[in-house]
């Protein structure tokens, strides 16, 4: 699925503040399984939203980060949570090809039950 986004700033701009809570020396999440796949094609100066699908907090399942994303091309400028979503928005600061890949966990262990991994290429 190949999208152009513009910009997202209207709906940035209704995201709720989020807490987030980061543990240090997490183990990384480890292999993916199956997922998720969205194609992104933007250009620099915009802003990408990843929507990851909610999970009922009794399920102590968390989505994390499950790999490095390039500095020089996103840069993360916020985490919102809205309803039971988490929303994570991106400015694109450089031009390449980036995967965004998170993968749900049960708190901070490796194993990925679910993945969802944006690939972004950025003119």
């Amino acid at each position: 699925m190949l999208f152009r986004l513009g910009l997202v700033a209207a709906a940035a701009a209704l995201l709720v503040p989020a807490v987030h809570a980061s543990v240090a020396g997490a183990p990384p999440v480890g292999p993916l399984p199956p997922g998720q796949v969205t194609t992104v094609s933007t250009s620099v100066g915009t802003l990408i939203a990843v929507a990851l699908p909610g999970q009922s907090a009794s399920s102590g399942l968390v989505w994390r980060l499950a790999r490095r994303v390039s500095d020089k091309a996103l840069r993360e400028i916020s985490e919102r949570n809205i309803g039971r979503n988490v929303i994570v928005v991106y400015k694109v600061v450089g031009r390449g090809r980036v995967t965004v890949a998170y993968g749900l966990t049960k708190g901070e262990t490796r194993k990925a039950y679910k993945s969802v991994t944006y690939k972004v290429e950025i003119h």
